[in-house]
């Protein structure tokens, strides 16, 4: 372990860092936000037929700023991983940064596959029950575009955190404070869990969207049984 820095050096190690990722960030948020017909063009894509407006004067323009900073975020996402490893890696052991580079970057891939899932399966779904749905004829749906970008954002984050799951368990599993014997214990309590949750991430009445979520969150349980069984 590298004990030859002092407190004041450790905190302007930390600068650098904070400022280096900083940049990275900004220089991808200021290249989304200059290609911004390719952005939304994305962003909207789920929507389907689903007619969306704005009824603030700044609104759009903020938005397209938010949405720029968050893509820029997740694109540089990989690089403050690595900032973030090297800066703590001095503190830690052979086998100890063995295990941070596994968490890392087997979390960060099942966070993309997250969002990757709820981008092309779930949000789709979601966003044209909800814009469609009528309790009658003649009251006509109008969704503004900061609704839409909202429900985008929060249920792309939550299923992307939703899919750590077998890294968290993996990594509880290697401090001893899970076992599978546990998680099969309490498979029934899990489903149930699990149901609540996905019909929380979904605000839906259709029970083929709230499937839609819960199947894929119970098969991640299951893989997470297997991976701390193994860990073991």
């Amino acid at each position: 372990m590298n004990t030859d820095l002092t407190f004041w050096d450790h905190l302007d190690e930390l600068r650098k860092v904070l400022i280096r990722t900083l940049v990275v960030t900004m220089f991808f948020a200021i290249l989304a936000f200059c290609f911004k017909e390719q952005l939304f063009s994305i962003i909207l894509a789920p929507r389907g037929t689903v007619r969306l407006i704005n009824t603030e004067l700044t609104q759009q323009f903020v938005i397209h700023m938010k949405m720029a900073f968050f893509v820029g975020f997740l694109v540089a996402s990989p690089y403050i991983l690595y900032q973030l490893f090297r800066f703590v890696s001095p503190a830690l052991y052979i086998n100890e940064r063995r295990y941070v580079v596994r968490v890392c970057g087997g979390g960060y891939l099942m966070f993309i596959v997250g969002v990757i899932f709820s981008y092309l399966v779930v949000f789709p779904f979601v966003i044209r029950f909800l814009g469609n749905y009528q309790v009658d004829q003649s009251v006509e749906n109008t969704i503004t575009l900061q609704s839409y970008i909202s429900t985008f954002s929060s249920l792309t984050l939550l299923l992307g955190l939703l899919f750590e799951m077998p890294v968290v368990c993996w990594l509880f599993a290697k401090l001893k404070l899970l076992k599978s014997s546990f998680m099969t214990r309490y498979r029934r309590h899990a489903v149930v869990i699990i149901l609540s949750a996905a019909a929380i991430i979904t605000p839906t009445t259709d029970i083929f969207t709230l499937l839609i979520v819960s199947i894929p969150m119970w098969l991640l349980y299951e893989l997470s049984v297997v991976i701390v069984h193994r860990t073991e």
